[in-house]
């Protein structure tokens, strides 16, 4: 006697709402956003680094121009930081993430 398991029919994951990715159209503009407020706080660093100087100020523009050099990566590196979200649904009760052949069917 043998016993018929009905088929399961395998549907695909569905996205959780707190994993889902962020538009392309907004990241980009975030993106350009902080390089954009970055940038701004370098040239103003080289200015104020040029007032500085003038006024005599022999200690303080330096640090302005060491600013204003390190910025241009920082910046990238904010800009092109991605996003923390997770796209995997992690596993609860220590089950293997990997995928399993279900059981076979046996000819008759």
């Amino acid at each position: 006697m043998s016993i018929h398991r009905p088929l399961r029919v395998r549907e695909e994951p569905a996205i959780r709402i707190t994993t889902a990715g962020a538009d392309p159209q907004a990241d980009l503009s975030r993106r350009q956003r902080k390089y954009v407020i970055a940038m701004t706080i370098r040239s103003l660093c080289f200015v104020a680094a040029a007032i500085t100087g003038a006024a005599g100020l022999v200690w303080v523009w330096p640090f302005l121009i060491l600013a204003a050099v390190v910025l241009p990566y920082v910046a990238v590196v904010m800009a092109n930081a991605n996003d923390s979200r997770a796209t995997e649904l992690p596993l609860t009760g220590g089950g293997d993430a990997q995928r399993q052949l279900g059981p076979g069917s046996h000819g008759a």
